[in-house]
């Protein structure tokens, strides 16, 4: 008899996940809760995959032989506990796709920078000749490109939900960025249980693969003293220290191993303190995959930037308006400011993930001329920053928002849209409210 394979949630990684196992001879199901998108449900006919949304039918879930789980449903969901309960393998779609390709995995995670790092990897790579693809958290699902359009390379963003339900999988090169409290709202409020899915990028790792991971985590430093790493480690940090590979000195960008290489630091197309250590993970990886210096420092010097991160959206009046609406926890919105040399209308809220503000707190009092509030419920903002004396506005959709910004900002200043919060209490998500602000933005 086939093996059945159902999967949970029919969004980019649940649709995928369903083509591969079906062309791999599965049985395959696919449940989702919600509305399943058109172009989802055309996928999964034009493969004959049986799919339900709104709802989930027990017995055609309960009886499968493993479960394949959207990363976006939490573990406390009512199904996911009678499958837990049960012993059903429950995997994720990354895991899956692992098992039918041979290909190069380079994977990068962190509580911040992720995307940014991953996009210029892919990038570099491209811009080589290599034949990659973008997974993960971005591109499209690495099962459906293993299925249907397979690679050499893969160069996959994996956020800790992902890496919770991954087992046999090997990243090749392992990229930690950093890691900062995230998402604690999934893990039971504990930061432990958060820094134990970051950690498990390196599972599986051999002495033939790589890790490249940020010297000046405390987090990360603690952690590696925990774990028997087999890989070759590749630290980088900002200055030259004891056993960092990757380094800024006198101006140079610089990288020792596996072939030394160097160039301008002004020559980054991205800027600020946090992109540093993007570009010079990106860097790390290219060197070790074998790709050209030349080809690494024109990359490094024509990227383009992400949608979303500190994206310059037009200047009205004078005032430079920031699309950073991808900055989801506080430290990404602690980052942002630091690379801002004016004065700053700062818009802040959305759904709060238990966050806690102490730690942008000196840099709102020095930068900020104006916060604007952007929720649905801005008490615990209100709470926390009106004590600071900075004049701010409570606004409760993004067209309030950016007339109350109009209003407030000075020529010379700046409107940085940096959420610190999930987008999920107004929009459908951090993209839509992007899209929202800069809309309205260039139509002032």
């Amino acid at each position: 008899m086939k093996k059945r394979i159902v999967v949970l949630g029919a969004g980019e990684s649940g649709a995928g996940a369903a083509v591969l196992a079906k062309k791999e001879g599965f049985d395959v199901f696919v449940s989702d809760m919600s509305a399943i998108k058109d172009r989802y449900k055309k996928q999964l006919d034009d493969h004959q995959i049986e799919w339900e949304e709104g709802h989930h039918t027990e017995e055609k879930i309960l009886n499968a032989d493993e479960i394949i789980k959207s990363p976006g449903i939490p573990d406390t969901a009512p199904m996911v506990q009678k499958l837990i309960r049960q012993h059903t393998p429950i995997i994720s779609e990354i895991e899956f796709a692992g098992r039918y390709t041979n290909s190069k995995m380079i994977c990068i995670t962190g509580s911040n920078g992720k995307t940014t790092t991953t996009s210029l990897i892919y990038h570099i790579f491209k811009e080589a000749g290599y034949d990659a693809g973008l997974a993960g958290n971005i591109g499209n699902s690495l099962a459906l490109q293993v299925a249907e359009d397979p690679h050499e390379y893969y160069i996959i963003e994996l956020s800790s939900f992902q890496l919770d339900n991954m087992y046999e999988f090997r990243a090749n090169i392992a990229i930690l960025l950093n890691i900062t409290p995230d998402h604690l709202d999934r893990y039971d409020n504990c930061m432990q249980n958060y820094v134990d899915a970051k950690m498990r990028i390196i599972q599986n790792q051999t002495s033939e693969d790589a890790f490249i991971y940020w010297n000046d985590d405390p987090i990360i430093k603690r952690e590696l003293a925990k774990y028997d790493i087999h890989s070759v480690q590749c630290p980088f940090s900002e200055l030259k220290e004891k056993g960092s590979i990757g380094y800024i000195e006198e101006g140079q960008y610089k990288i020792e191993w596996p072939t030394p290489f160097n160039m301008e630091q002004e020559s980054l197309s991205l800027t600020g303190k946090h992109n540093i250590y993007n570009s010079l993970a990106a860097g790390i990886a290219s060197n070790i995959s074998g790709i050209k210096k030349e080809i690494i420092r024109k990359s490094l010097g024509d990227f383009p930037g992400v949608e979303h991160r500190l994206e310059k959206v037009c200047k009205v009046r004078g005032v430079q308006y920031i699309n950073d609406s991808k900055a989801t926890n506080v430290d990404a919105c602690w980052y942002a400011l630091e690379s801002i040399n004016t004065k700053v209308i700062l818009i802040i809220g959305g759904k709060d993930k238990g966050n806690d503000y102490n730690a942008i707190k000196d840099l709102v009092k020095e930068k900020c001329a104006g916060l604007v509030y952007l929720g649905a419920d801005n008490t615990k903002l209100h709470q926390f920053f009106d004590p600071l004396g900075i004049p701010v506005r409570d606004t409760h959709s993004m067209k309030e928002c950016v007339e109350a910004c109009y209003e407030m900002a000075q020529p010379g200043e700046t409107v940085l849209l940096s959420p610190c919060c999930a987008s999920f209490d107004l929009f459908k998500n951090m993209e839509d409210r992007g899209e929202q602000f800069k809309t309205l933005v260039r139509a002032l």
